[in-house]
């Protein structure tokens, strides 16, 4: 399979129908269960895992050792991470970039292993005037549904004596949250980056006024993991190598911000909102400054904040009944990192060729 087709088909897609609604625009990828593929979702919205997901889509030492195992790679962008759940849940999807709340979703219902930490950071309630979180009572607010965002927004409201019947909540792409803020359209909104920090640049009057914490995962489904365990150490690797690539320098990280860009312009339909200046920023404060980066996810037990967010999709009726906390916590008992560290060699964990 061309790992270009699914960006192409996607821009397809626009062009004959118009907005293509987030539940329906992955309808055109070509992802059919036992496919002899490695198929990634990307999140090209969201930083700094776009940037890890435009790398990792051009690197050629992965594709030639996914092709050479028989596995080709392909890769499709999402736009939030709970569009990724039932693919993966179906065997269509092998792996993705995610965020806490789609990995927990996705653990709930289904096998899956938690590989890699992405990133550990945090999701920001931005308000456009308001500086205290009590005056949002009555207002608009931006969200993701289903998003650490979300469950950010309802626990700063919740600090305020606030719950969500007392403020207007508006679902929003992320990529639409700082245009909405500037234009008036919501008060308020709830986002990772890079939302926060294109919406603080454009409005001195913008104030981040809650922020929560939030983790990005790569999850590869337990299936994939156990059929073709060596494909997914390659996959592994490329994953690891990414982020190697972009800490050897400057110019490395402004290439993968660029291809980044791009690739959410292709996604969205519009120009990026975002300086490569503030791309850089954000790769270097969330993986590139911090020394364990790439890192083996913490315990769930060292994780308090996901047994908080699976208690709150469970309060929504998220999740499957009688889920428990043990099947996602078990999600976390996976080596594949462990082993590709230990075999930089074999794994080309220093060798670096990507398209240009």
């Amino acid at each position: 399979m061309n790992p270009v087709k699914p960006w192409l088909a996607f821009l397809l897609c626009c062009c004959l129908s118009g907005p293509v609604g987030s539940a329906e625009y992955y309808d055109a990828y070509d992802l059919p269960k036992d496919s002899p593929s490695v198929d990634l979702g990307v999140q090209p919205l969201g930083y700094p895992a776009a940037m890890i997901g435009a790398v990792m889509r051009r690197d050629r030492i992965l594709r030639s050792d996914l092709a050479a195992g028989g596995s080709p790679l392909a890769t499709f962008p999402f736009r939030r991470g709970a569009d990724m759940v039932d693919l993966m849940a179906e065997g269509r999807l092998e792996a993705g970039l995610l965020g806490d709340m789609p990995t927990i979703l996705l653990a709930s219902r289904s096998e899956a292993v938690i590989a890699g930490l992405v990133k550990r950071t945090s999701t920001a309630l931005v308000s456009r005037e308001e500086t205290m979180l009590a005056r949002l009572k009555g207002k608009r607010i931006g969200y993701v549904p289903l998003s650490s965002a979300h469950h950010t927004l309802l626990q700063g409201l919740a600090s305020a004596g606030l719950g969500e019947g007392d403020v207007t909540l508006v679902a929003l792409g992320i990529d639409e949250m700082p245009d909405a803020l500037a234009q008036g359209r919501v008060d308020a909104f709830a986002a990772w980056e890079p939302a926060p920090s294109i919406a603080l640049a454009h409005s001195v009057q913008a104030s981040v006024i809650f922020r929560g914490l939030s983790s990005d995962y790569f999850v590869l489904t337990r299936s994939f993991v156990q059929k073709n365990p060596e494909a997914a150490r390659v996959l592994l690797a490329g994953f690891m190598r990414s982020i190697e690539w972009m800490r050897r320098s400057r110019k490395n990280i402004e290439t993968a911000a660029q291809w980044a860009m791009l690739d959410g312009s292709a996604l969205s339909g519009h120009p990026p909102s975002m300086t490569l200046a503030q791309a850089v920023d954000i790769a270097r404060r969330e993986i590139l400054d911090v020394p364990s980066a790439p890192s083996i996810p913490a315990a769930p037990a060292d994780q308090p904040h996901l047994l908080g967010e699976f208690r709150f999709l469970q309060k929504l009726g998220k999740l499957p009944a009688g889920s428990v906390w043990e099947r996602t916590a078990g999600a976390f008992a996976y080596d594949g990192l462990q082993t590709v560290f230990a075999a930089p060699v074999k794994y080309h964990l220093h060798s670096f060729d990507y398209d240009r």
